[in-house]
């Protein structure tokens, strides 16, 4: 079942980003008292008893802006409305209800989605009366907040997971290879697919964001099954570019909760974006087997030193994936694209591979051997036994005296150690380091 998405959205300053850092427990978006500060969707995971959900924290409506608001108001219940599972609308206590705030909530009320009036900076009783205006707009789930000093969220939380499924190991959905498509805007996803399936599966066009939903698409291959998910923006008419860019994400998210293998397409010509990494780092946190194909190769100089120095700027701005493969490709002309299946099959074997518990043991041993732990408080760690704990990606449980005692460099080169002697090419590796258990 997909993880429930969940957006914050209302009018700028109202506190957004504020109650997206409550929420998720990390101070994750910019939070500043000049209007406007959160320019771009921000993104996090967050559980609450037991229930996992994906925040949202958007943009706020510049009311300053000399452009037109009433657009900007129906630009942000839009996304909303079309992406996320659950809308949070955050109003200010102290100015009470606007017509920008009476118009999102009609808005959102009128799509059937599950709406919650949050009320914030309700801080001291003299702001209580302000609040009433909120409560007459018809929204059952009205709460009176405080997101600077959390009052009122617990209770909010807790009646906003009540239907949500509990968090569970998480097993593959039935059928073959699941590949997510995932890259910004127009950088050829579609056109790839298409040129893969040998079809018209796909709706193809140059205008970014035709694709209104994830579209999937199957194909079998000497025996295996592949699936191919497609994700794309939304199709608006006028300037869509900044719109593109904030659903792009929204839609890449929701097809990594569902694949095995995540296709990072980069377009050859522009290079890496910010945005490209800001997807690509999803991929990595939830844990995906990644791919990175290159689209629009046929346009560049064929010459493999041109082909050296794309890569290694690939590398340098996406330094986190450097255990991915990189494919040069052409959705257009088809070029390197014999290499696709064989590269996401290759990458998942490697993805679910198991390791055998001696041979895991064997290789931490010679790992330390020649670079042991460093001390902790004045005393020795010892690592007492791992044991590979699941596969997609490979997690291994390390029982040691000092979990605490471990820096992060340390991991790594225990992850570095174990790529070395057993490949993991494409896919993360995950090292989760625990106390002995009692009896051991």
């Amino acid at each position: 079942m997909p993880i429930p998405q969940i957006a914050i959205i209302g009018r700028a300053n109202v506190g957004k980003s504020t109650l997206f850092n409550k929420i998720v427990k990390k101070r994750v978006a910019i939070v500043n008292d000049a209007p406007g500060v959160t320019r771009d969707r921000m993104f996090s995971r967050a559980e609450w008893f037991g229930r996992s959900f994906i925040v949202i924290d958007t943009g706020g409506i510049d009311l300053s802006s000399d452009n037109d608001i009433e657009l900007k108001v129906k630009e942000q219940a839009d996304i909303a409305i079309a992406e996320a599972d659950t809308i949070l609308f955050v109003g200010d206590g102290q100015q009470g209800l606007t017509p920008q705030d009476r118009e999102v909530i009609n808005k959102v009320r009128s799509s059937g989605k599950p709406l919650f009036i949050l009320v914030n900076k309700v801080d001291d009783p003299k702001h209580e009366a302000l609040i009433h205006d909120f409560y007459q707009m018809g929204v059952e789930a009205t709460f009176a907040i405080s997101a600077e000093h959390g009052s009122g969220i617990e209770t909010m939380l807790e009646r906003l997971v009540e239907g949500f499924p509990e968090v569970e190991e998480e097993a593959a959905e039935p059928g073959g290879i699941r590949i997510a498509v995932i890259g910004k805007p127009n950088a050829g996803k579609s056109s790839l697919i298409n040129k893969l399936l040998k079809s018209d599966r796909c709706i193809v066009s140059e205008i970014p964001g035709t694709t209104r939903d994830a579209v999937d698409s199957s194909i079998v291959l000497d025996g295996t099954e592949f699936i191919l998910i497609d994700t794309a923006g939304i199709r608006r008419k006028g300037k869509t570019t900044r719109l593109l860019e904030k659903t792009s994400v929204i839609m890449a998210l929701k097809a990594l909760e569902r694949c095995d293998i995540a296709v990072l397409i980069l377009d050859g010509e522009s290079g890496v974006s910010d945005q490209d990494a800001t997807i690509a780092g999803y991929a990595f946190e939830r844990g995906r087997g990644c791919i990175l194909a290159v689209n629009k190769c046929d346009l560049l100089d064929r010459k493999k030193q041109a082909h050296e120095a794309l890569e290694e700027k690939l590398r340098d701005k996406l330094k986190f994936l450097d255990f991915a493969p990189v494919l040069l490709v052409s959705a257009k002309t088809g070029f390197g694209l014999k290499k696709f299946f064989p590269e996401v099959q290759r990458v998942y074997s490697e993805y679910s591979k198991k390791v055998p518990t001696g041979k895991l043991n064997d290789c931490f041993a010679r790992a330390i051997e020649k670079n042991p732990f460093s001390s902790y408080r004045g005393k020795f760690i010892k690592l007492f036994y791992s044991t590979q704990v699941k596969s997609c990606p490979p997690t291994f449980q390390c029982f040691v005296n000092y979990p605490e005692g471990i820096h992060f460099s340390y991991s790594r080169y225990l992850t570095n150690s174990l790529r070395k002697s057993f490949g993991f090419s494409g896919t993360p590796v995950r090292l989760k380091f625990t106390p002995r258990r009692s009896g051991n």
